[in-house]
């Protein structure tokens, strides 16, 4: 069988993923977030984890030239959220309740976790970038189900199995 696009974004979208919400900071200051679901942990010791933003993400170079960037695990109440930071918009942060961190990461408020990195590497992968990152600290007090992503729709947890 021959490997179309097609084909292959509908085979990609059948693995379900978690979702979760990038922010970091341009080069000109100003604050960039963008939703990703190519996210994973790669390893413990040191704790790195990375994450695939495309290329012509508008707020690209917070992640790419940027020294921190938070990733945000989304719960399945934070769909808003999701479709908000997927979206292209000039000012993202305007209506959105947020902190900045020490390293001047805006923090979203009601994440399952909150993942704050210092930019380890990135590399090249096609039409994205695979950014990693080693994890400096850490949140999980909130508590729920992660929203999921599944054939190009949201869910959250049905059951556990």
């Amino acid at each position: 069988m021959n490997v179309t696009d097609r084909k292959f974004r509908d085979a990609l979208s059948r693995f379900a993923s978690g979702v979760t919400v990038v922010t970091g900071v341009r080069p000109d200051g100003g604050l960039a977030g963008v939703t990703a679901s190519a996210f994973t942990s790669v390893s413990l010791r040191p704790p790195l984890i990375a994450v695939c933003l495309d290329k012509t993400t508008t707020c690209i170079e917070a992640f790419t030239r940027g020294s921190h960037f938070a990733i945000h695990v989304l719960g399945e109440r934070q769909k808003s959220l999701s479709v908000h930071f997927s979206q292209r918009s000039a000012d993202k942060f305007k209506a959105i309740d947020y902190q900045l961190s020490r390293q001047g990461c805006p923090l979203l408020e009601g994440s399952l976790a909150v993942i704050e990195c210092s930019r380890a590497a990135v590399h090249d992968a096609g039409d994205h970038f695979l950014i990693l990152g080693k994890v400096e600290t850490l949140d999980t007090a909130a508590n729920g189900v992660p929203l999921l992503h599944f054939r190009g729709d949201y869910y959250g947890l049905a059951e556990k199995v």
